[in-house]
């Protein structure tokens, strides 16, 4: 169960996922973008290492190797031994120290290859250098493993003694993070065979996913564009651009359906063999320990959202076919730009003073962090041919600090999504200092600063439109996010759930799965959609299926949570900010529980997800209003 964290993977937070992404234009490859949106920043990834062939990344990952060999002969065998020495924290913290050290080299060199592949994941060369050092570090990773499974090993007892020391104290929640997992731990050479075995698994079949995604062309009016571009058009302001482009989407996705099904199924088959042999009861626990929080919680999170769907999605989808003259939007609508309302381009230099601004006229430490950024090259911007999709912020390890990357094109949206990893970004700067073990912050948490930086700079943008028509579209932008990020995100979970499920009694179809798709996203969405035909296919393109699983209700978590901080952001007198900070500063040393506390929140308590359900439901009748006022 335990691994070392920098192995096999590097970590991200996304962006959530939706019909319409967040990002990209329609553009060719090697073709600039028809607009100016002022210069765009590229990352400098030399803060880790100059190049792919730089001398220094060799000489560290020889230095990794050397070191995970040392730590293994100095300490495998005997931390029951140092458990039980006359000073036993002393004794523990220095192997854990160590621990930690290699594990921030171990994150710098795999972060570095996996942002140079996001960078460019068309190039062979580049793609080799991925799969080259991804390979070489999960071997050398596995001198590591015994250490954390050797450590649950030692009585409870034991350890609670040796945490009295202060000095082993400082990692007391990384251990009892750690214990909880004790329970699905196997034997030591069945967990080295599951860690060994990742490359050629699920590690592979994530590539192939990125690598078979990267390479689709859409044919859209005569045109072969990539994913990205080609969900861009799905919020283009020209109905027939819409229609092509969910079109051309559909033709594509049903020729390679094979290939997303054969993925769908292996990895799915592959998550069941490890939860059996681990002892999992229910397809989401493994996810539900890894984000440190109970079942009960998601439960009652899903049951409070799909009862909502009635009052939130099905009434708004029904509101904006109104808009559109229409009895039923067909599915290439649903992220359509208000009619009537001309689409505004945003420049770069107008988009990073929005951000900025809403940041700092909430914390000035906040814009601070925000701005370098900016100043020192932390993002990566253009839409380039052959770049990862979409966008995500990565923390790389400690000692260095987080990238973003981004497709901007000037959308409103994509104003929001700069917000959005942004948020992320803060977050991982300011938990940094809790080192490479504490500074992870589980994904239900990981989205909270996230979704409240897209807030703040919603709400900063919203009190600048004083002209109904626009604050209408700015208003329904918005309640479209927050139902992209709930309502969606819970459908997404349920359509995981039921597939995982099946998965147990045999392979599905492609037939199969889109059923499942189409019943969910039907259900969800309400009668105001029409997934017309090709619809049933919109599942395969999807990452956080194959990247995550059950990723996705994080994103519901992380917003329905926001929802209700903001509620207590707008009633406190002083001191929010600085308690918010505090709570991002936390990283992955306290339970959710601790970290709500000090606002008045309990996440077990089911008012608390309908107080942020009541939020976009508010905003719903905002928008009713504004039709009768106008009519």
């Amino acid at each position: 169960m335990s691994k070392p964290a920098a192995a096999a993977k590097s970590k991200k937070a996304g962006a959530k996922p939706s019909d319409a992404s967040k990002s990209s234009d329609a553009v060719k490859p090697g073709e600039k973008l028809a607009v100016d949106l002022g210069p765009l920043p590229e990352w400098n990834l030399a803060d880790l290492y100059p190049s792919i062939d730089a001398p220094e990344f060799k000489r560290d990952l020889d230095k990794a190797e050397a070191e995970c060999i040392a730590f293994e002969k100095s300490y495998k065998g005997r931390l029951d031994d140092l458990a039980k020495s006359a000073k036993p924290g002393q004794s523990l913290v220095e192997p854990i120290r160590r621990y930690e050290a290699i594990e921030d080299l171990l994150g710098r060199l795999m972060s570095f290859a996996g942002l140079v592949y996001a960078g460019n994941t068309a190039d062979p060369t580049i793609a080799k250098f991925y799969g080259d050092v991804q390979e070489r570090i999960t071997a050398i990773s596995l001198h590591l493993l015994f250490f954390t499974l050797e450590l649950n090993r030692v009585d409870d007892a034991a350890i609670e003694k040796a945490m009295q020391d202060p000095v082993l104290g400082h990692y007391r929640p990384w251990i009892e993070d750690l214990r909880k997992e004790k329970p699905y731990q196997l034997e030591d050479r069945i967990e080295q065979l599951f860690h060994e075995k990742s490359v050629s698994g699920y590690s592979a079949w994530n590539r192939l996913f990125d690598e078979t995604i990267s390479a689709l062309r859409f044919k859209v009016d005569g045109q072969e564009l990539a994913v990205e571009p080609t969900l861009s058009l799905l919020q283009d302001s020209d109905e027939k651009k819409r229609k092509s482009a969910a079109e051309a989407l559909a033709v594509t996705f049903k020729d390679n359906v094979r290939v997303f099904s054969l993925i769908t199924n292996t990895l799915a088959k592959d998550k069941d063999i490890s939860d059996r042999w681990r002892g999992f009861a229910d397809v989401a626990d493994a996810r539900h320990l890894s984000n440190r929080v109970e079942r009960e919680v998601v439960d009652a999170l899903v049951s409070s959202v799909q009862a909502a769907y009635p009052r939130l999605s099905h009434r708004y989808y029904a509101l904006k076919a109104k808009w559109f003259g229409k009895e039923r939007l067909p599915h290439w609508d649903r992220n359509a730009p208000l009619p009537a309302v001309p689409m505004r381009t945003i420049r770069w230099p107008d988009a990073r003073e929005t951000v900025l601004s809403a940041y700092g006229a909430f914390s000035p430490v906040m814009a601070q962090i925000a701005q370098r950024f900016f100043d020192d090259r932390w993002i990566d911007a253009p839409v380039r041919p052959g770049k990862a999709p979409g966008a995500f912020a990565h923390p790389t390890v400690p000692s260095a600090h987080p990238y973003v990357l981004l497709n901007y094109q000037g959308k409103p949206r994509d104003v929001m999504t700069l917000a959005h990893e942004l948020g992320h970004g803060v977050h991982q700067v300011l938990a940094a200092p809790n080192g490479p073990l504490m500074a992870p912050t589980p994904l239900t948490l990981a989205e909270t600063a996230s979704v409240f930086g897209e807030m703040l700079t919603f709400k900063r943008l919203l009190a600048t439109i004083d002209n109904p028509l626009e604050r209408k579209a700015m208003l329904a932008s918005k309640v479209e996010d927050m139902i992209n990020t709930v309502v969606r995100q819970i459908a997404f979970y349920t359509f995981e759930r039921r597939v995982h499920t099946e998965r147990k009694h045999g392979e599905l179809t492609a037939e199969r799965i889109g059923e499942i798709w189409l019943e969910v996203q039907k259900e969800s969405l309400g009668p105001s959609i029409e997934l017309k035909e090709g619809y049933e296919v919109f599942w395969s393109y999807i990452p956080h299926f194959v990247h995550s699983p059950f990723y996705v209700y994080a994103y519901a978590f992380g917003d329905c949570l926001v929802n209700s901080l903001y509620a207590v952001y707008e009633k406190a007198e002083s001191g929010f900010a600085d308690r918010y900070l505090a709570m991002l500063a936390a990283g992955g040393t306290k339970h959710h529980s601790e970290l709500l506390a000090p606002f008045g929140l309990d996440a077990r308590d089911p008012d608390f997800w309908n107080g942020g359900l009541g939020v976009v439901d508010r905003l719903i009748t905002e928008l009713e209003e504004l039709d009768r006022t106008a009519s």
